[in-house]
């Protein structure tokens, strides 16, 4: 097949959604696929400088994307993501979709502006959709009935977990299967011989807890020695969410974004992942990155996190309590027996449930059940 995936968020800028678009990409190529990622690109220069505060991976995409315009941000459910606004955007994706021909489009979070609703508008092919956001979505209220018209464009609805199926439904109701994110397996991982490290991987906004986890980190730096490695965060924000908690910077490697090797390799050598997000998960992309490299994880108690976590992998913690998470990572650092056995379920867990090989097989199954619906074009 010729596969259309629409992201409606920036290449240049890292996050759950795209990583999954970008692996779901590949696996698919693998299986023989002709693949196309429809997304935002925010070239280096002062413009994007001007527009985004954080840094991201500015430069050329790869082959495979197709950029159709700059990104802004949006405060959306806790997050920050970048999103295509600009009205050139409609245009430029209604002749792609005209030019590529796609035998089916697969569109990520399909209500958001404007690329998604673009495209339910233009398209003619079979569509797909997945719902990765959980929560109340209270935005969704905005575009209704507008946007529930153009959910019966839509073929097959997919949820990354049962939490954003909950979610997607409370606005949408309607038949959706459940895929969850997939995840690349490196190779090599052994979860003996680590470095005695723990790592914070993620955005620096307030759902993902960073703030509870630095709150902890002086008990947990007395108690272990170990140091801790903050990735995914602007560093100066980390900074100055140290100077404002007024917590020293003993031991604490703020290290920003990384590119998706140099995390894997990161995730490798660490020791344990730790999670402290306060809500707002549908699922947790960063667990599953963690399982992946044989790698246990300390997270919080919420939504969505229950539905990747087990006892074997997995310490679970009430969220937003750092005397609960400092005691967790303490005991899980001072039992490296332990630890080991943890990060061998964990692996076990990746490799059975969310390995991209069977994720692209079950999508493949998907695609094939929306072409034998057909399309059918939009009422005048």
């Amino acid at each position: 097949m010729k596969i259309g995936i629409v992201v409606p968020f920036s290449w240049s800028f890292w996050g759950g959604v795209l990583e999954h678009a970008e692996a779901q990409a590949a696996a698919l190529e693998a299986r023989g696929h002709e693949v196309r990622l429809v997304m935002g690109n925010d070239p280096p220069g002062q413009f994007t400088r001007t527009l985004h505060p954080r840094v991201g991976r500015h430069g050329e995409p790869p082959a495979n994307v197709i950029p159709i315009g700059r990104s802004v941000i949006v405060p959306a459910n806790g997050s920050l993501p970048n999103i295509i606004l600009s009205p050139r955007a409609v245009l430029r994706i209604r002749r792609v979709l005209e030019r590529e021909r796609f035998d089916v489009v697969h569109l990520h979070e399909p209500m958001t502006p404007v690329t998604c609703i673009a495209t339910l508008v233009f398209a003619t092919s079979p569509i797909v959709a997945t719902h990765h956001a959980s929560g109340d979505l209270g935005w969704m209220k905005l575009g209704m009935p507008a946007w529930a018209f153009l959910m019966d464009r839509i073929d097959e609805r997919i949820a990354v977990s049962e939490r954003a199926r909950a979610s997607a439904e409370r606005w949408l109701p309607g038949d959706y299967t459940i895929v969850p994110n997939g995840v690349v397996l490196p190779d090599g991982v052994e979860p003996a011989g680590r470095e005695h490290t723990i790592t914070f991987a993620g955005r620096h906004e307030p759902r993902k807890g960073l703030h509870v986890l630095l709150r902890a980190w002086p008990a947990i730096r007395e108690r272990t020695g170990a140091r801790l490695r903050v990735c995914g965060s602007d560093p100066l924000a980390v900074r100055l969410l140290l100077t404002r908690l007024r917590v020293p910077d003993d031991g604490i490697d703020i290290l920003g974004f990384l590119p998706k090797d140099e995390l894997t390799a990161l995730l490798s050598r660490t020791k344990a992942l730790v999670a402290p997000s306060l809500g707002g998960e549908s699922f947790g992309m960063v667990l599953t990155n963690a399982f992946a490299c044989a790698l246990p994880v300390v997270a919080s108690d919420i939504p969505g996190y229950r539905e990747v976590i087990t006892p074997a992998s997995s310490v679970a913690v009430a969220p937003d309590d750092p005397a609960a998470l400092a005691d967790a990572v303490v005991a899980l650092l001072a039992d490296e027996p332990r630890r080991e056995a943890m990060g061998a379920a964990a692996r076990q867990v990746a490799v059975e449930k969310y390995g991209w090989p069977d994720i692209a097989r079950r999508l493949e199954e998907i695609y094939e059940r929306a072409v034998r619906k057909g399309r059918k074009p939009v009422a005048a």
